[in-house]
């Protein structure tokens, strides 16, 4: 177990968690511990934490967080999850969606939990059914949120021993129970057809972003739809189908440029870019900086940070 707190937010950074600033704590004793293991695309961190309160503000939100919806299990103990409108009172089982890109706050007992990072390619949710699920409590007592959070808790014995593929293809099985809890816990309401098509569309977007030849009228022919219709579908959305397709492209060489030691050329290249010049013009456009001085930073950060190490308390969780 971790015993100083200065130790355990150093391994909850290498953890890969969102970041949190660190409240009040009960006095005794601080015992504490961080396991980390990825399951394919999933990344799930196993905490243990005692009794106090820790918050997010917007400040604190990194880039990559965008990327990734977060599910919080509780293991035992008991806590209290702020965000938006929503407050979760959680006990034992029972989950919660958290948005890493928006601001938290927890405050908990001595407890043992599960976080469960899931990128947000992977498990779409609209805006509006995101904005009703974050902090709101789903019971883990029954139902798809039980299956949940039985193979959440039992994650650190049992993510050994997978060959080639079959951490993909289970991670796949995680996040399609995850979808039913939270489609559960939205309750009977269903979209509506032109709904459930820009959600299909959507979904054939993200998974497609690094195809150059992604286009408005290659996405209509694959959903067997006029490009008009296409555009009929997205015309109370705020950005047309062509700007969204650049705004995510963007926002994934955003993320690699901050993450790996890759040229600006090359990150552009990976995401549909035929141009780096023409890429290097919009991103500045867009985000008021050089992709370049993302690089610069990257590799500064390289060069001082120590060697990867696996994040393991090494010590029991009892």
């Amino acid at each position: 177990m971790i015993n100083d707190i200065e130790t355990f937010q150093q391994r909850l950074a290498a953890s890969g968690l969102p970041p949190v600033l660190s409240g009040r704590h009960d006095s005794g004793d601080f015992r504490a511990g961080v396991v980390a293991r990825d399951l394919g695309p999933l990344r799930l961190i196993e905490l243990v934490t005692p009794g106090g309160e820790c918050f997010r503000p917007s400040r604190r939100a990194r880039a990559e967080d965008e990327e990734l919806w977060q599910i919080d299990l509780m293991t035992w103990g008991q806590a209290r999850v702020e965000q938006g409108r929503g407050t979760a009172e959680l006990g034992p089982a029972d989950l919660v969606l958290i948005d890493p890109a928006r601001p938290v706050r927890y405050r908990s007992t001595a407890a043992r939990h599960v976080t469960v990072l899931v990128p947000r390619r992977e498990l779409r949710l609209r805006p509006g059914d995101a904005a009703r699920l974050a902090g709101v409590r789903i019971n883990g007592d029954r139902g798809p949120g039980a299956l949940v959070s039985s193979l959440a808790r039992d994650f650190a014995r049992s993510l050994t021993g997978f060959r080639a593929g079959q951490a993909d293809r289970s991670a796949a099985a995680v996040i399609e129970l995850i979808s039913v809890a939270l489609e559960a816990q939205l309750g009977d309401a269903r979209p509506c057809p032109d709904e459930a098509l820009r959600d299909r569309v959507l979904g054939y977007i993200e998974a497609r972003l690094s195809d150059r030849d992604l286009s408005p009228a290659r996405i209509a022919a694959a959903h067997h739809i006029s490009v008009r219709r296409l555009h009929k579908l997205f015309e109370d959305q705020p950005q047309t189908v062509a700007a969204l397709i650049r705004h995510r492209r963007l926002e994934r060489c955003r993320s690699d440029l901050l993450r790996r030691d890759r040229t600006v050329a090359a990150v552009a290249a990976r995401w549909g870019f035929a141009d780096a010049a023409h890429f290097s013009r919009l991103f500045k456009a867009t985000y008021g900086y050089n992709a370049a001085a993302l690089t610069s930073s990257n590799r500064a950060r390289t060069v001082k940070a120590p060697a990867d190490r696996p994040v393991d308390d090494g010590g029991t969780h009892d």
